[in-house]
């Protein structure tokens, strides 16, 4: 007997609505989220203070972006005053998040914002995507939970969970088309911002990539790869290239409680950036020699012991760090040490700060 459109739904329904139950129940209560119980208070959600918390938990975890999310807010509470702050400034308060192209698409979004749109951001997914920084995920997120826009948001949590539930057996990245056709068929047209909270909760508390939590999950009755024992298998992914090293040096020059940095170039990895001043990256570990002529002045300079090492997203950088104290003579911005939280230092460069710092130079 052929089955009716009704029976043929269902299973789709039934994943809706114990998915929103859970969330209901046991959704995380988040800095930025309006809970179900908030809304029933007329709370609403706020693009702005949406927006600056996708971008920031992008790549990041919640415990490390929550913070950072809140200084923010303290410095430049609207997007009107995040549009008209020095883009320096925000590369500053950003410093140590990580992924600083986010800091900088920050600022040309606000200015877009406040200058095509009023300072409101536009409630469309199209739109949205036409902004600075703004991807299919975070286009999504901000529709659906701001505007209650039926979009979809599909980002690693939301794979994994796609990819278990249907027992999807093509690794990704090949299977990205195919887990956001599935996530598409699953959304919630009538709560479409609980819906999509509530997925990517289900994806980082239950349905975790090691141990995923089962016996909790709402979806539990109908996921494919649980019914197989297979859970922790999904998603299927292509084996992982090594990781390359890359090698460099920096150089510490310490005068009165003074150090010398200088700026990056605006474009590419840690771009417009503070830096100590430094070498060239390469893929080959190069004479001495190649590093010093690239040394901002002659000096003695102490070779320290121990390298930094710090881990990229496509290849992990091996710095040594040279170090001299005493006067000098040479452009660039003298930076006192009591104040370094002022400058958009990124980590692997504080790295080699307190390295310096912690072997007094001969």
């Amino acid at each position: 007997m052929m089955k009716t459109s009704t029976e043929k739904q269902w299973p789709i329904v039934r994943f809706r609505q114990d998915l929103l139950a859970w969330y209901d129940a046991a959704g995380r209560t988040l800095p930025w989220r309006i809970r179900p119980e908030d809304r029933q208070s007329g709370i609403v959600a706020e693009p702005y203070k949406v927006w600056l918390s996708e971008i920031m938990c992008q790549q990041t975890t919640v415990v490390s972006a929550a913070p950072y999310w809140r200084k923010f807010l303290e410095k430049w509470p609207t997007i009107q005053h995040l549009a008209e702050a020095q883009r320096d400034d925000i590369l500053a308060a950003w410093a140590g998040l990580g992924y600083y192209a986010r800091a900088r698409n920050l600022h040309k979004c606000a200015n877009t914002v406040i200058a095509e749109y009023g300072g409101c951001f536009p409630n469309s997914e199209t739109k949205l995507l036409k902004l600075p920084g703004i991807g299919p995920y975070t286009a999504a997120a901000i529709a659906s939970i701001c505007f209650d826009q039926p979009a979809t948001v599909v980002d690693g949590n939301v794979e994994r969970v796609i990819s278990r539930v249907y027992q999807i057996d093509e690794p990704l990245p090949k299977s990205k088309s195919v887990l956001r056709k599935s996530a598409l068929e699953l959304t919630d047209p009538d709560r479409p911002g609980d819906y999509a909270q509530a997925i990517m909760d289900l994806g980082a508390t239950i349905c975790k990539p090691k141990n995923p939590k089962c016996d909790e999950c709402p979806w539990s009755f109908g996921c494919l790869a649980y019914q197989a024992g297979q859970a922790a298998e999904y998603p299927k992914k292509l084996p992982k290239k090594q990781r390359p090293t890359r090698y460099g040096a920096v150089f510490y020059l310490e005068d009165d409680e003074q150090i010398l940095l200088r700026q990056r170039p605006d474009k590419g990895l840690l771009g417009g950036m503070m830096e100590l001043p430094g070498t060239d990256w390469t893929h080959e570990l190069p004479p001495v020699d190649h590093w010093m002529s690239q040394a901002p002045i002659t000096r003695n300079w102490q070779a320290l012991d121990d390298n930094v090492v710090h881990v990229f997203t496509h290849f992990t950088l091996q710095l040594q760090v040279f170090s001299s104290i005493g006067p000098y003579q040479s452009d660039g911005v003298r930076a006192d040490l009591s104040d370094l939280e002022k400058f958009a230092l990124p980590t692997v460069m504080m790295k080699a700060i307190k390295s310096a710092r912690s072997t007094p130079a001969e």
